[in-house]
């Protein structure tokens, strides 16, 4: 080396900036998210399980439907479709709303909040009187597929009309 030459060395650039740890401020834009998130799972699982009567009585219905494709019997189907709206309606109404409910204004409440009146036609009004006829009588004026449509329709359908 010589005397008068100076040590020098190659320049040497910083480490770049990393991104740990956080600033405040991404920290705050986190838990905003977070919470947002939290609140929306929250929400989707009430949902969820708010419709779990809805999706119940959707599964029963497809079962009644299966079962009256081998015994065709329609006074069965009558009965337990019957049943089924009723206790399905009493799930998400008032219990004085809804029990002691017959006839045209048992009809008339299920057709509330419907986009069509789907029992006040001769497939959903063979509601009232299917489940009380002979078994070995003449079916020819019941409408099974209509009034298996307008119970789905109504299962379907939340009471305030709403999806």
């Amino acid at each position: 080396m010589q005397e008068n030459a100076l040590p020098l060395r190659d320049l040497h650039l910083p480490d770049p900036v990393g991104w740990w740890p956080l600033a405040p401020g991404w920290w705050g834009v986190l838990a905003i998210l977070g919470l947002v998130l939290c609140v929306v799972l929250w929400r989707s699982y009430r949902r969820w399980q708010f419709n779990g009567p809805r999706r119940y009585a959707l599964r029963e219905l497809a079962r009644f439907e299966a079962e009256y494709l081998e015994h065709r019997n329609p006074v069965l189907l009558g009965r337990q479709l019957s049943e089924l709206l009723r206790r399905g309606m009493l799930a998400y109404a008032r219990r004085e709303e809804v029990a002691g409910l017959t006839g045209n204004a048992w009809l008339a409440w299920l057709d509330r909040g419907m986009p069509l009146p789907y029992f006040h036609t001769e497939g959903g009004k063979s509601l009232l009187d299917l489940p009380y006829r002979d078994p070995e009588g003449n079916f020819s004026d019941v409408d099974v597929n209509a009034l298996v449509a307008a119970v789905r329709m109504r299962l379907s359908v939340p009471l305030g009309g709403t999806a």
